[in-house]
């Protein structure tokens, strides 16, 4: 298992629909809206961690 590095769930990365590479690995999401997230501010995430579900 994989952690959302936005929201923390964990995420099956065999079947997780939501995925980016960046730097050279790839992250897995559980949803649309953590991966859109991730993706303005990644370092944001991989600096502080895991934030919960992001609001909108």
């Amino acid at each position: 298992m994989e952690i959302d590095p936005v929201c923390g769930m964990q995420v099956d990365p065999a079947t997780a629909r939501y995925k980016t590479l960046y730097r050279g690995r790839v992250y897995y999401f559980c949803s649309a809206m953590c991966k859109e997230e991730f993706e303005k501010r990644p370092e944001f995430y991989l600096t502080h961690g895991p934030q919960g579900m992001p609001h909108r």
